[in-house]
């Protein structure tokens, strides 16, 4: 996806991305939150923040004389995340439009750089994930924080793998895309770093020392509800943009039935959380 095709995407998923953030978004923002070990007056910065999952946790934990910076491509995402941020009496968050690939350091950060880094679910979306995530680590201060989440192998897979075979049937696979789309699943950037082992090089590869990576367990029931809600908050979204609503509408109806078919009645969201430390 390119950076426009991608903004628009997630813009898109505007009310139905924040509805998953008490299952989804949420565990994992506060998981890498506490992961970084914020202090007091820490300048922090979020990258592919969306709502502030993991930025409004980090701008809780380094307190008034802190400073989080919270960027994303998504205009509407980072709207809801400042009405977040107004709604807690945080003033000590930016949430700014901006491409991470091309961020630079404001000067009201110190010379030596930012004390943490964070991205939650947002890595396997940056063009070149290995150097524009390094390119982000040198942003850091030697010995500052880094931290990302990254879908576990195997979770959300059988959900949507099949999703995927519904979009197949209403179109050739050419016509849609989407990050885990059957024609590119095995070339997706996430094969390299969906695994304890993986994800652990990937880091150090990055810049980081140090580093350690757990897994947060999570499911959540396959209603239909928040099936359609993953879709729709999600950048799966993307492979119903060439669809009418009656097509859409019978998308979901047909998920909904292989989905119980099948036996799928909980959707794995299986994530890692992995921290380092910026090399000296």
């Amino acid at each position: 996806m390119t950076a426009a095709s991608l903004a628009a995407t997630f813009n898109a998923t505007s009310r139905e991305f924040d509805t998953l953030t008490t299952q989804v978004w949420g565990p994992a923002g506060q998981s890498l939150a506490y992961a970084l070990e914020f202090a007091s007056g820490d300048a922090v910065l979020d990258v592919c923040c969306g709502t502030g999952a993991s930025a409004i946790p980090a701008a809780a934990a380094v307190g008034p004389d802190g400073i989080v910076h919270a960027i994303d491509l998504a205009d509407d995402l980072l709207e809801v995340g400042r009405a977040k941020a107004t709604d807690r009496a945080l003033r000590n968050i930016d949430f700014v439009l901006a491409d991470a690939t091309q961020w630079e350091t404001p000067s009201t950060i110190p010379d030596a750089g930012y004390d943490a880094l964070a991205c939650s679910y947002g890595i396997f979306f940056l063009p070149d994930p290995e150097g524009n995530f390094a390119r982000l680590v040198s942003l850091v201060r030697p010995g500052g924080r880094v931290g990302v989440t990254v879908w576990r192998k195997g979770a959300i897979e059988a959900f949507s793998r099949t999703y995927f075979e519904v979009i197949a049937a209403h179109s050739p696979p050419s016509e849609h895309s989407g990050p885990l789309a059957q024609d590119g699943y095995d070339k997706h950037p996430i094969r390299r770093m969906e695994t304890v082992d993986l994800l652990g090089a990937w880091l150090r590869g990055a810049g980081a020392i140090d580093v350690r990576v757990v897994e947060l367990a999570n499911h959540a029931p396959a209603t239909e509800t928040f099936v359609w809600n993953l879709v729709l908050g999600s950048a799966m979204r993307g492979a119903l943009t060439p669809f009418d609503d009656a097509t859409r509408a019978d998308i979901r109806a047909e998920l909904s039935a292989l989905l119980t078919e099948r036996g799928i009645d909980s959707i794995d969201l299986g994530t890692l959380v992995a921290t380092g430390v910026r090399a000296p």
